[in-house]
């Protein structure tokens, strides 16, 4: 397994915080977060609604920048980049999945799936098209592949939305609320897929979650909390 990095780690966040402006008033979020997550372990974060969960996975994933500490993927340092160079290492060895899917409404789920080979470049079209086609059927979707995500159920929007994370064989992937929009069943079937990847393909795997099944799939569960990390048993 290629772990990414020379000292074994996928990524790492070392004193991380981050204050927001709300008018006069600085609002700390984030008061120095530090995590690791190695190859192929799925950590899952918890906390309530307005604790900072998704402002953290933006932050490790380069979508955001601290206002003090440090990001490491793969062993390059994302928080010293420039915005272009934060862009390349996230095209590169990070994949998202949001609550909301973000599907481009006008493109098939096929093109959704190779629209991270696209923007990336340096692919060409019939291997972007193989390899989306080729995750779309193991996700139980390649039938669906020419379908545009209005006519998608919600689970399968959001398996797409998998499918798209995981385009460019990710190093990291990132993952806010994937199940909160979806059924039990749906939400189950989304659950094993991820365990199943994480698992085969030994990518890092970061989760935000209120949903206890799929905290209780990860092999760390972390409460965030006063803006800062600390174990917790599911």
């Amino acid at each position: 397994m290629n772990d990414g990095s020379a000292d074994g780690l996928a990524v790492e966040a070392t004193g991380l915080a981050k204050t927001y402006q709300e008018g006069m008033a600085p609002v700390e979020v984030l008061r120095g977060v530090d995590l690791v997550v190695r190859p192929g372990e799925m950590v899952a974060v918890v906390g309530a609604s307005g604790s900072g969960k998704s402002t953290l996975l933006h932050l490790l994933g380069g979508l955001d920048a601290p206002t003090a500490g440090q990001v490491r993927v793969g062993g390059e340092p994302m928080t010293t980049l420039n915005e272009e160079g934060r862009s390349r290492l996230r095209a590169r060895a990070v994949g998202f999945v949001f609550q909301f899917h973000q599907l481009l409404p006008e493109f098939t789920a096929l093109e959704n799936v190779m629209m991270p080979g696209w923007i990336a470049g340096g692919r060409a079209e019939a291997e972007a098209r193989g390899r989306a086609e080729e995750l779309l059927r193991d996700l139980d979707l390649l039938e669906r592949a020419e379908h545009k995500p209005a006519e998608l159920s919600g689970g399968e929007q959001q398996r797409v939305a998998v499918a798209r994370a995981l385009h460019r064989r990710p190093a990291v992937l990132l993952a806010d609320e994937p199940t909160g929009n979806l059924d039990r069943n749906a939400a189950q079937g989304l659950i094993a897929i991820l365990e199943r990847y994480r698992r085969e393909h030994g990518q890092a795997t970061v989760i935000v979650t209120h949903n206890p099944d799929l905290a209780a799939a990860a092999d760390r569960v972390l409460l965030l909390e006063e803006g800062r990390l600390r174990p917790m048993n599911v």
